[in-house]
């Protein structure tokens, strides 16, 4: 369960993958990551982002 004074998912869809933290990223990686067979194009666009994003940073 994720800690209450971390931004949920809805506030984190609004704004840039660049804003959010390394935290933020790998949590919401792995959980999309793991629902991958249930995941709409929508979500699937976010996790190519958040891939992306990781990538950038590494």
């Amino acid at each position: 369960m994720m800690d209450s004074t971390r931004r949920d998912f809805t506030e984190l869809t609004m704004m840039s993958k660049t804003k959010w933290n390394n935290e933020e990223l790998n949590y919401f990686q792995h959980a999309l990551s793991q629902l991958l067979p249930y995941v709409n194009p929508e979500g699937l666009s976010i996790l190519h982002e958040i891939n992306k994003e990781m990538h950038t940073r590494d």
